[in-house]
This record gives C-alpha cells, structure tokens and sequence, in this order.
C-alpha cells in the first residue's frame, strides 16, 4: 500500500487546488489562499514521502505537475479573475472590452503549465530554478489580493496595471532566469550566502500582514537578479 501513499498526498493537493478555485470565482480571496497554501504543504510533502518510501515513479511525476497546475496555475489566475471584474478601468477602454478584459488572468494557467512542462524535462533545475516557480507565482497574487483588495479596487485604472502584471509574471515563469533554491549542502556563509541574505530581508517583510508573500517573491527575483550579475563573479 506505500506506493499509493504519495499519489494520495498529491491528489489532496489537487483537491485544495480545485477547492480554492471554487473560493475565488466566488469573490472569497482569503479562503482561496489558504487552500493553495495547503495546497503547497502536500506539494512539499508528496516528493518527501516518496523519497522516504522509495517509490518515486513516471505516474506520481505526472499526477504532480497536473496537481500543481490546478493549484498554482488555475486557482491563482481565478483569483485575478474575479478580482478584475471588481476593479476600476480607464474611461477609454469601452464597458464592452471591459467586460473580456478579465479572462486574460487564464493566460498565466496555461504558462504555469508549460513551466511544469519544462521542469519536468530540464535537467538543470535539480539543484536550483530556471524561472519563477509555480508555488512562488501562487502566493504572490493571493498575497497581493487579500492584502491589497481595497487599494487596488480604488486605485484607478488599477485593472490594466494587473493585466500587464499577468503578463509580466507569465514571461517569468517560463524565462530563462537562474533562481536559487532554499537547499543547504552546509551551513557555510562562502556557499550560501545569498540565502542567508534573502532569509534575513523576510524577516521584517513579515510586519506587512497578508501582503508579506507579495513582497518576499519581488525580492527573491530583484535578489537572484543581483546574485546572477554580480554574486557569482564576487
């Protein structure tokens, strides 16, 4: 029976992805983060227990990247779904291409999915990340709703300053943009640095409330960015 047990933490996960879709097209934004929140510890803990068990295998990577697509793909961009619908738009965008403008948000599922796409076959991303994970993109936008909800239903022509925000985030999921990992071979400050720096820049990020994710996920990019020009070469 243990090789069905990771395939059923991952199928939670695919459950908490479709429940937080559920949440958003419902205008519910805090509900809908904490299931992908949730959704995101059965992400890290499938692959764990897998390892542990010794039954890692072709179906559970493939349930695995289905599973994140729902939950760090779809339900993030029904979240800017909604969210658009509720936001203001400048008065020369006519109520018709108003009314259409919202479905962009599904533009970034189907970029998640291409990323998941291309970490399944990059050999490169065993140790670190090429492009923005999925997870991070997730809890940038949930972190950005239920945070900044009322600022950015105020905030004029707010809507289109979102979509472009889409279609930024689409591109940095699938760039070729080297992003470090959270893992530690040694506790040494000559090989890990950088993730020391960005695990001190978290901690006031906290105070932030909800909007502490937002903030975090534009500084581990701006900080990979910095790491990638300069870090390396020092």
């Amino acid at each position: 029976m243990k090789k069905y047990v990771p395939n059923t933490i991952t199928s939670c996960n695919l459950v908490c992805g479709c429940i937080a879709t559920m949440f958003a097209f419902q205008a519910d934004y805090r509900c809908a983060v904490l299931f992908i929140v949730l959704g995101a510890v059965f992400d890290f803990f499938d692959g764990m227990v897998a390892r542990l068990l010794g039954v890692s295998g072709p179906i559970g990577k493939e349930l695995d990247s289905l599973a994140d697509d729902i939950t760090f793909g779809l339900a993030p961009s029904a979240v800017i779904f909604s969210m658009l619908r509720e936001m203001q738009y400048p008065p020369f965008v006519s109520p018709a291409v108003a009314e259409y403008l919202p479905y962009v948000a599904f533009v970034m599922s189907a970029f998640s999915a291409l990323r998941l796409a291309k970490f399944n076959l990059d050999t490169r991303q065993s140790t670190s990340f090429i492009g923005v994970p999925t997870p991070a993109n997730a809890l940038f936008w949930g972190s950005l709703v239920v945070g900044q909800h009322d600022w950015l239903v105020s905030l004029q022509g707010g809507a289109l300053w979102m979509i472009l925000g889409v279609l930024v985030f689409s591109y940095l999921l699938v760039a070729e943009l080297p992003l470090f990992a959270l893992k530690f071979k040694s506790l040494s400050w000559g090989d890990n640095w950088v993730k020391y720096v960005f695990l001190a820049g978290c901690l006031p990020c906290f105070l932030l409330g909800y909007s502490c994710f937002a903030v975090i996920i534009v500084w581990y990019v701006a900080l990979a960015v910095v790491y990638n020009l300069t870090g390396k070469k020092n």
